[in-house]
């Protein structure tokens, strides 16, 4: 019989574990696309960070199968504009690596303005990273955005 491997929860985890939030924690490669069957592309969010020219650093979350719309994420988050924060500036302001971001591990280092995108609340699940390559998290968009006092809006491009 195979030895059942214990895998070891990440900071992220541990944090939403303690703060009795409901999630499963799976290891996939959201680029190669290894999802649990019960789950698509669609599902998978990314966490962006960018810099606003008001606010400093702003955080949107939206579909990696989507591109999110710097010019509405400044308009809902009170900016004139915002960019990407250049990747060798990334962990400095994060805490994280790049594919590694994400809004639980954020939020526990920074008061950051978060939003996620709109398209969320059509899903009773969403998986966000688990602040660790390769590791994710499964959790409820409504349970994610009320720990991490985010904000649901329209932050996607729009397809031509």
């Amino acid at each position: 019989m195979a030895k059942k491997v214990k895998n070891k929860k990440t900071l992220v985890e541990q944090i939403l574990t303690k703060a009795g939030i409901d999630h499963i924690g799976i290891q996939i490669n959201a680029l190669k696309g290894e999802l649990p069957p019960e789950y698509d592309r669609t599902h998978i969010f990314k966490t962006l960070a960018l810099l606003g020219d008001k606010t400093g650093p702003i955080i949107g979350i939206v579909p990696i199968t989507e591109h999110l719309a710097e010019k509405k994420l400044a308009k809902v988050s009170g900016n004139k504009k915002v960019s990407m924060i250049p990747q060798k500036d990334l962990e400095k302001t994060t805490g994280y690596i790049h594919g590694a971001n994400n809004p639980v591990g954020i939020r526990q280092k920074h008061n950051y303005p978060i939003f996620i995108d709109k398209t969320a609340l059509d899903l009773d699940k969403m998986i966000v990273s688990a602040g660790e390559v390769g590791h994710s998290i499964i959790i409820a968009p409504q349970d994610l955005a009320s720990f991490v006092k985010a904000d649901f809006a329209d932050i996607l491009e729009e397809n031509k």
